[in-house]
């Protein structure tokens, strides 16, 4: 009898220990086939331009890098290589809002209209074209669609297109 209920013990240790080792299996395969947290956050940002004010730098986050929505004023500097336009005929810029010297963030200016970036002292237009310091080119822009008032970060519209074919000549010349 003493027999009989060592290997029942026996028994129902091992079916317990495979139970966990079943659960835990189960587990990481879930994990695995779960999308990593990066490609997660490159999905689609959606964003009302609508509400945004007039020279008011806004900053939403993008595939973890600051981008900068800024609507023009009426006095700010036209930059048609460089504005994005909206159906209501108000301008704005998009940028990415890392200095491409080497990556800092610049800051927003309201009194010069300009983005100023403190380490080197590199500066850019309301447009986010560099017009000093050691920045070897303009903010990047990331890729968005416009419709209408409603701008979304991730998807390639017509306005990005043209504006990424300007950057791109603008590189080569």
């Amino acid at each position: 009898m003493k027999d009989q209920s060592r290997r029942a013990f026996i028994g129902k240790a091992f079916a317990g220990v495979a139970g966990f080792g079943a659960v835990a299996s189960l587990i990481a395969m879930k994990k695995t086939w779960d999308p990593l947290p990066s490609v997660v956050s490159a999905g689609f940002t959606t964003i009302d331009l609508s509400a945004l004010e007039a020279g008011k730098l806004s900053v939403v986050k993008y595939r973890g890098k600051p981008v900068f929505l800024l609507k023009h004023t009426d006095s700010m500097k036209k930059n048609d290589a460089r504005d994005v336009v909206a159906s209501n005929g108000d301008r704005y810029t998009v940028a990415i809002g890392l200095c491409t010297h080497l990556g800092c963030i610049p800051s927003y200016r309201e009194d010069k209209e300009d983005f100023k970036c403190a380490c080197h002292g590199g500066e850019f237009s309301a447009a986010g074209v560099q017009k000093f310091g050691p920045p070897p080119r303009p903010l990047d822009i990331p890729p968005f669609n416009l419709n209408g008032t409603t701008l979304v970060l991730g998807e390639e519209g017509e306005q990005f297109k043209k504006l990424h074919a300007v950057e791109q000549a603008a590189t080569l010349a």
